[in-house]
């Protein structure tokens, strides 16, 4: 039971790997060749992104996860120091403002994706050590939220809010599942509203971007006109798509065609048959992902196992809403299919720890 787990986790998401692939090339060619005379550039610089993360998930896979709770806050430690290096001009990337990055040559590293991984470890470490203890305001409840709140902090100066809220609530399920009083989830996100209030209302584009999503045809050619092409996408691919490499929106109408609106491509040469199967291959990776959960030998193994799945599912899920319209635009890449980077290959670095928990764990 425990390898067909594993075999049916692995095979879906080497599927929507393989899909992405495809969908990548299909959507960035004509911008690749007009932009660096290569139509093949994005597709290339992916296939290395598949390489080193295999060569990763394949580590993850190897080495016994237990030993991740032993190491959780040293990885939390170096989590910390690469988000404030990434601050420091000249040692971080800008770009359009946003200073999220560190460049290695062909390879842009996003230290808020290593650390999404290592306060998830550090959660499910400190809640499996706490046990009963959990309930405890003090001793339970505040140190897992200043660890949150300081990288909270960090991430959003780069800035980043979409990273920061996902990982949030993340966090706060973790910490739900636990057995954590509501009465301090509550008032604590009773108190955080004024806060997230201000920090979409007093940044001008987190300002637009809400004022796009509410009604985008206010501003067509300004800030409503990517929610606006993202659904002439998704409507004009009808049920079966326009075809496989055919789509007029990638032709320098919709930004980031192969990045954050990936999922309007596959809508629109696909169709809805092709929007409806990755949306099912995603819930198929859930699927196995929460019988992994359920049946971890341990107490961490479960907690991990939990933080990873409802980090590739808040992130799938959001990016869906946002190609549909259905929630503002975040900037988050859709797990496995979208060109990435950083991100992809920690996605697929989860998909090895779920692996590695669900051989260790025991199936009836």
């Amino acid at each position: 039971m425990a390898r067909s787990v594993r075999i049916n986790l692995f095979s879906v998401a080497v599927v929507l790997i393989c899909i992405g692939m495809i969908m990548i090339y299909s959507a960035s060619s004509i911008y690749a060749w007009e932009r660096y005379k290569d139509g093949f550039f994005f597709l290339k610089r992916h296939l290395s992104f598949v390489l080193i993360g295999a060569i990763l998930t394949f580590v993850a896979m190897c080495v016994d996860y237990r030993k991740l709770s032993r190491h959780a806050k040293t990885l939390l430690i170096v989590a910390f120091v690469l988000l404030v290096l990434v601050l420091i001009p000249g040692v971080g990337r800008e770009v359009s403002g946003a200073r999220r990055w560190f460049r290695f040559k062909f390879i842009s590293f996003q230290p808020s994706e290593f650390a999404n991984l290592a306060v998830i470890i550090y959660v499910a470490d400190f809640i499996a050590r706490k046990g009963d203890l959990i309930k405890s305001f003090l001793r339970g409840f505040l140190p897992p939220m200043c660890i949150l709140g300081f990288t909270a902090v960090l991430i959003l100066l780069q800035p980043d809010l979409g990273t920061t809220l996902a990982l949030s609530v993340v966090v706060f399920v973790m910490l739900f599942v636990s057995g954590v009083r509501i009465s301090y989830l509550f008032s604590l996100l009773l108190a955080s509203i004024p806060a997230l209030y201000v920090l979409i209302f007093s940044v001008p584009y987190r300002r637009m971007r809400i004022m796009a999503f509410l009604n985008p045809w206010a501003d067509p050619k300004g800030s409503g006109f990517q929610i606006i092409q993202s659904q002439i996408a998704l409507g004009s691919g009808g049920i079966f798509g326009v075809g496989l490499g055919h789509s007029k929106q990638k032709l320098f109408y919709l930004p980031a065609a192969h990045t954050d609106f990936i999922f309007s491509i596959i809508g629109e040469e696909l169709g809805l048959l092709g929007t409806v199967g990755v949306i099912v291959l995603f819930i198929l990776f859930i699927q196995q992902g929460i019988k992994i959960m359920k049946n971890s030998p341990d107490k961490f193994g479960y907690f991990l196992s939990l933080g990873l799945i409802m980090m590739i599912t808040l992130k799938a899920v959001i990016n869906i809403g946002v190609a549909c319209g259905i929630f503002p635009t975040k900037g988050l890449p859709l797990p496995f299919i979208s060109y990435g980077g950083s991100s992809f290959i920690f996605d697929m670095v989860s998909v090895g720890i779920l692996m590695n928990i669900a051989r260790s764990g025991e199936y009836p």
